[in-house]
């Protein structure tokens, strides 16, 4: 075994590969957020689908989503990976006395549960949104003509306004969103400090960027379903449907 693969299947090679990787997927949250927030326009989502289309073909963002999909899997893999490693190392010490004052905090005891009920609910997103869009499966999406495009684009508005409205699926959205928060409270501050970035004078700047970070990102994602799941004026096409539902039903029916 190569000093490269040793380095990065040990404890500390680990940590670094979850903070480089999940520093790279902060970039991806404040761009997807920023998307995302178009839907409030009351413009029938004529700007959401718009910036849709461009993140769907322009080739540069293209490559930047293989690139993303492999981070989101290996900063996943990597995870559950080294909770099992330290699940295991704490087994093997034995009964400890359990100090409250010597405890971190909870987010970060709860690291691998907080991602695997965001993994969960990537799972079922991303069969709702991104393999739609990108694969034309589960239906596919409706084309609509939308200002400064000459060809018609996929109603990806359509598909988000018909999901919000489902009372189970907006608060599955909204609970993801507060273990969004608790995952970056901690995340955001510890991958800084795992890859050495400390300094007496910036490292609380720092932390309050994660902590307002952490907050403001997951705050304003949950805000967008419960938003459009209670006004009126948020209304998809009478022909996009239940695609939530329709999305769960094509994955039961694998096989």
């Amino acid at each position: 075994m190569s000093w490269i693969s040793k380095t990065f299947s040990s404890s500390i090679g680990r940590k670094i590969i979850m903070s480089l990787t999940g520093l790279f997927l902060c970039s991806f949250l404040l761009v997807h957020l920023l998307i995302n927030l178009q839907m409030l326009r009351h413009d029938g989502g004529a700007t959401f689908n718009f910036w849709a289309e461009f993140m769907g073909t322009n080739p540069v963002i293209r490559f930047m989503e293989i690139i993303l999909m492999l981070g989101l899997a290996l900063h996943s893999y990597q995870g559950l990976a080294l909770a099992l490693k330290n699940k295991k190392a704490r087994g093997a010490q034995g009964y400890v006395v359990n100090h409250p004052e010597q405890n971190s905090q909870w987010s970060s005891r709860n690291m691998a549960l907080l991602g695997t009920l965001l993994l969960i609910f990537l799972i079922v997103h991303l069969m709702n949104f991104w393999v739609r869009s990108r694969f034309d499966a589960m239906g596919g999406l409706a084309e609509v003509k939308v200002p400064n495009l000459d060809h018609p684009v996929g109603d990806l508005y359509s598909v988000a306004a018909a999901s919000f409205k489902i009372p189970w699926y907006v608060a599955l959205y909204a609970a993801a969103q507060l273990a969004l928060g608790y995952h970056l409270w901690h995340g955001f501050r510890s991958g800084f400090q795992t890859l050495g970035l400390n300094h007496r004078k910036y490292s609380p700047a720092i932390r309050s960027v994660g902590y307002t970070f952490a907050v403001v990102v997951s705050l304003l994602f949950a805000v967008i379903p419960v938003v459009m799941f209670f006004s009126s004026e948020y209304q998809p096409r009478p022909a996009t449907g239940n695609t939530v539902e329709q999305s769960l039903s094509a994955i039961t029916h694998v096989r």
